[in-house]
């Protein structure tokens, strides 16, 4: 039966959001505290949330597509639907759904909508939040997303639906676990939900080890050997591995049953108790394993977008995983054990529990009116949080360079989040307390500064890394990165620094021969020796190791851009950009095509690129340098003038040799950037 929507008030009242839509749970829509009637129709309640979801206006043939199966009339029934919702949600004053052309979108702005909410918190970082609002937030989960509602002879549609159900238990689950480490220890609220937790996520370690630590405390020994066993029964029917878990509650128990009967303060909360070191005889932390080293990734097999899986979804998976492993940046899970976790029906989230990884990729692959569209999600385990998502679109004129193409930016994008992740991360910690890991990633943070000081810090977190796992090559690259910056930089000794940033990476290559960092990082030392065949040698194996290597293309840019071959140079640079456009580096990539382009007597060509390398906000004096002398050749004196004097306001005696001798540069080429200086005074 139809209610009678326009009778409601439609008034907001208290300040409070007049219009509240609820997706989790059974859905329903309130204006004012008094419910909304709809239409007893399950595809008007799929609109309204898939709408409500929708980062964009959705065109009317992709609605129609995703639900309805070839009726008669499609396009009458998407009106139908929309009149009903116009007449749930619009007021007099104010226009909820909106059309125009042949888009469609929601207007939900004052509204509270639920999924919406917990989208937003998950997207800036569950960590962040306190107590209050985190029960807020698991108050809201009053069931799966749409519970109850499925359609038909719907593929399309149950694939999207079946998503979000898995990333808003997901959600949910990392906001208990958060809630559960800000309350106080072993509270019966903990308690409730702990116990939700564990439902949500069966097989998370995590939240069993929380709960049998909170029993313990309780003096529930029984209820915790219970739980152990009931665990233990669930993880052998799934064939998991339970011996850490058992080995975890033996810790737990010793470590209460040794504690001495003193008064807990009321504020330390459940988490805390567990990550507190205790003293090396019976502390949990100092007897468990120790932390990993890498950061971690599964790849989980993409899907068509109707949910099966094979052909070219399969085949783009295998093709990441690949690449992603040939980068040797982290640890990436083998597509054999992924493969079989997605056999088993096992959704994304769940498998990246299991496998224990710090993230996960997932994507749908879609063909549709001569296009291929790719859809690609990186996700934080253990927040939920979406750390990227993007979606790469085609014309499949020929599959396999699209496939190609599409797989090079995901690859490249999954290393470049992960590796701002991890920076972030590492900055926020104490000093003291990181481990290889984070004093690599806490280098990078300060070697992308680009400045003296900055690099001497760098270089202290890359030895630090190295005192604490000697086998990192990576962070061997980086300290020769230092090395070769004092060098190139004149911030120090350029033959002693070239002999050290030669010594790092030839200590990175005895680590990991088949790391293309190493070579990366050899191939810049020899440039620094004037050794520019065995420059160019190393850098080529570096991207051969792995094409997806960017810092590699952009490298073998630099090289050829002075004395090689300056069309192989811009390609290189072009490429480099395209696997890394936000790259730190990015204002190298742009200043070795201009350089190149001046070598071809294009000198307007090279100013354009100079100046799009000066513009980067860490662009430093060399690249300032670039762009003067281009401009000058270019006839743009006042322009040139202007970087010129840039300079010397750090570099007063700044001249043509100083930039001539930071590079090398054939005869033709030097005499070329000669006359742009004489041009502008700084020659």
């Amino acid at each position: 039966m139809e209610t009678d929507v326009e009778s409601a008030p439609s008034s907001q009242d208290g300040g409070m959001p007049g219009l509240s839509v609820r997706l989790l749970g059974q859905l329903a829509i309130t204006r004012n505290g008094i419910p909304m009637g709809l239409p007893a129709s399950r595809k008007l309640r799929a609109l309204l949330a898939y709408l409500v979801l929708a980062p964009h206006p959705v065109g009317r043939g992709r609605l129609c597509e995703l639900l309805w199966d070839v009726p008669n009339d499609p396009r009458g029934e998407l009106r139908w639907c929309l009149s009903k919702l116009r007449g749930a949600l619009d007021t007099p004053d104010r226009r909820h759904v909106r059309t125009q052309d042949d888009m469609v979108a929601l207007d939900l702005g004052g509204c509270l909508v639920d999924a919406l909410e917990i989208s937003h918190a998950a997207a800036h970082g569950i960590d962040a939040l306190d107590a209050e609002r985190l029960r807020a937030l698991a108050e809201l989960f009053a069931g799966d997303f749409l519970d109850g509602l499925e359609l038909e002879r719907n593929p399309h549609f149950n694939s999207w639906l079946i998503g979000q159900r898995r990333r808003f238990r997901s959600v949910h689950a990392a906001v208990l676990e958060r809630l559960v480490a800000s309350l106080p220890a072993d509270c019966d609220e903990g308690i409730t939900h702990l116990d939700k937790w564990v439902e949500l996520a069966p097989f998370d370690e995590r939240a069993h080890t929380t709960l049998l630590a909170s029993l313990a405390r309780r003096g529930e020994i029984a209820a915790a050997e219970e739980h152990l066993a009931g665990a233990a029964q669930l993880f052998q029917s799934e064939d998991l591995d339970f011996a850490p878990l058992r080995t975890a509650w033996r810790m737990i128990r010793d470590q209460q049953s040794a504690a001495s009967p003193r008064p807990q303060p009321a504020c330390q909360s459940t988490a805390s108790q567990l990550m507190t070191p205790s003293p090396p005889d019976s502390g949990l932390l100092d007897s468990g394993p120790l932390e990993p080293s890498h950061a971690s990734l599964a790849v989980m097999p993409f899907v068509e977008e109707s949910g099966l899986r094979g052909g070219l979804a399969d085949g783009l998976t295998h093709d990441i995983i690949t690449r992603l492993a040939k980068l040797r940046d982290f640890f990436v899970i083998a597509r054999g054990s992924v493969f079989a976790l997605a056999d088993k029906g096992i959704a994304p989230e769940e498998a990246g529990r299991r496998l224990k990884v710090d993230y996960f990729a997932t994507g749908t692959v879609r063909s549709m009116a001569g296009r291929l569209i790719v859809s690609v999600e990186l996700v934080e385990v253990r927040t939920a949080r979406i750390v990227w998502a993007e979606t790469f679109e085609h014309r499949p004129d020929d599959i396999f360079a699209v496939l190609d193409d599409i797989g090079d930016s995901i690859v490249s994008s999954i290393s470049v989040e992960v590796e701002t992740v991890e920076r972030n991360r590492a900055l926020l910690k104490a000093p003291n307390s990181l481990n290889a890991w984070e004093a690599y990633h806490r280098g990078l943070w300060h070697m992308y500064r680009f400045t003296q000081a900055e690099n001497e810090t760098a270089r202290h977190f890359f030895a630090r890394a190295l005192q604490l796992d000697p086998t990192f090559a990576r962070a061997y690259a980086g300290l020769s990165f230092t090395h070769w910056q004092n060098a190139f930089q004149r911030w120090g000794d350029r033959d002693r620094e070239s002999a050290l940033a030669f010594e790092s990476a030839g200590q990175s290559l005895l680590v990991d021969d088949h790391n293309p960092a190493a070579h990366w990082a050899m191939g810049r030392a020899l440039w620094l020796r004037g050794e520019q065949e065995g420059s160019l040698g190393e850098l080529e194996q570096a991207v051969k190791l792995s094409p997806n290597f960017a810092l590699g293309h952009y490298a073998l840019s630099f090289v050829h851009s002075q004395s090689g071959d300056p069309k192989a140079a811009i390609s290189s640079s072009d490429h480099s950009r395209h696997l890394s456009p936000f790259d730190p580096l990015l204002f190298g990539m742009l200043g070795a095509r201009a350089m190149s382009h001046v070598r071809l007597g294009q000198f307007e060509e090279a100013a354009v690129w100079a100046l799009k390398a000066a513009a980067r906000p860490n662009a430093h004096a060399i690249i300032l340098a670039i762009a003067a002398h281009c401009l000058a050749l270019a006839g743009r004196l006042d322009e040139a003038r202007g970087f010129a004097a840039a300079i010397r306001k750090t570099l007063p005696d700044y001249r043509a040799d100083d930039f001539i001798g930071t590079f090398r540069f054939e005869p033709d080429a030097e005499a070329l950037f000669r006359q742009g200086a004489r041009r502008i005074g700084l020659g």
